[in-house]
């Protein structure tokens, strides 16, 4: 056990004068102002826990003592868009399946990750490279290993357990494999503790291989277990947005608010032309005396002509083209 601060603030004393509560329900409000330099993250673990509470004491001279204790979560931010966090870590490493004269041939793995610092519900894309040169067939995993340390009267205890795991394709003899950012999503778990004395809090990314009948091949990459995600991609996406934005601007200059009515005909087509393509239709007849029917309007005249019926042959040819005979011989 260690105390790592410890704040005291008397909210009313039996000293000041007047000083008279009656029955019923009594409230006083107050706040603590937490020091200054960076305070370790709340966490229960295996062997030990860091908490913080606030404690509440009622001193009566004539009757014991009433307390009453609430915890305080606390949390130390780590921002993974820090330099020593984004970069990137590779591993490799190569086993031989067997012993002495019995050895079947060797097994390779690398494996990289694009950065160090990850947080909670990232998916860490994982790059590696299997080669089984072996006569076994062999299986990928990749899993997050928490490891928890706890320092105390000069000894030292670990606790190390997974938090998540994937699974890759089976691998057969003479054949490798690809992992071109296979995925694995972080759970909720608590931040990486690595500034405190008394208990330590650290992840790694292990990628290794299950080789039946022997000793399985890892390699483990250090990570950071962050509060503050990276904004190096979303920065990127909000200047591509804002780019975007700023190309398509010209549309909205360039467009009017109330756009303007297109053309009349009569006033595109002239006269001469208009009267090449009017059909001779008959004279119409009275709709009146034809159907005896008022409902039915008889329009007098067009203010516009219509335009002129579709044809593929062009009715009033300008410049008639000499026809010849075109013979096929199959």
């Amino acid at each position: 056990f260690q105390n790592l601060f410890n704040i005291t603030s008397v909210l009313l004393s039996s000293g000041e004068e007047n000083l008279i509560l009656l029955a019923g329900r009594h409230e006083f409000p107050f706040s603590f102002q937490l020091p200054q330099e960076p305070l370790v993250t709340s966490f229960t673990g295996k062997y030990g826990s860091i908490q913080y509470c606030v404690k509440a004491v009622l001193e009566r001279p004539v009757a014991p003592d009433e307390s009453v204790e609430r915890e305080l979560q606390v949390v130390s931010h780590i921002d993974v868009s820090s330099p020593a966090l984004l970069m990137p870590v590779l591993r490799s490493r190569e086993k031989m399946v067997g012993c002495w004269l019995f050895t079947s041939g060797p097994v390779s793995l690398s494996a990289k990750i694009e950065r160090k610092g990850y947080c909670n519900g990232e998916a860490i894309p994982i790059y590696a490279e299997i080669e089984n040169c072996s006569s076994r067939l062999v299986v990928p995993k990749a899993a997050i290993f928490q490891t928890q340390t706890y320092l105390a009267s000069g000894k030292t205890k670990t606790f190390r357990q997974m938090v998540a795991n994937v699974r890759g394709n089976h691998i057969s003899s003479g054949s490798t494999d690809t992992w071109n950012g296979k995925t694995l999503k972080i759970p909720p778990v608590t931040p990486s503790i690595l500034d405190c004395c008394i208990i330590r809090v650290e992840y790694t990314l292990a990628v290794y291989i299950h080789i039946p009948g022997a000793k399985k091949l890892m390699i483990e990459m250090p990570l950071v277990i962050g509060t503050i995600p990276c904004t190096g991609f979303s920065s990127r996406n909000s200047s591509v947005t804002s780019q975007f934005s700023m190309d398509m601007s010209w549309l909205a200059l360039t467009m009017p608010e109330h756009p303007e009515a297109p053309p009349n005909y009569a006033d595109v087509v002239s006269e001469e032309e208009c009267s090449r393509h009017v059909p001779a239709y008959p004279q119409p007849i009275d709709c009146e005396e034809q159907l005896s029917c008022p409902m039915f309007a008889y329009i007098q005249e067009f203010r516009f002509q219509p335009p002129p019926l579709y044809s593929e042959i062009d009715p009033h040819p300008t410049d008639v083209e000499e026809i010849q005979p075109v013979s096929f011989t199959l």
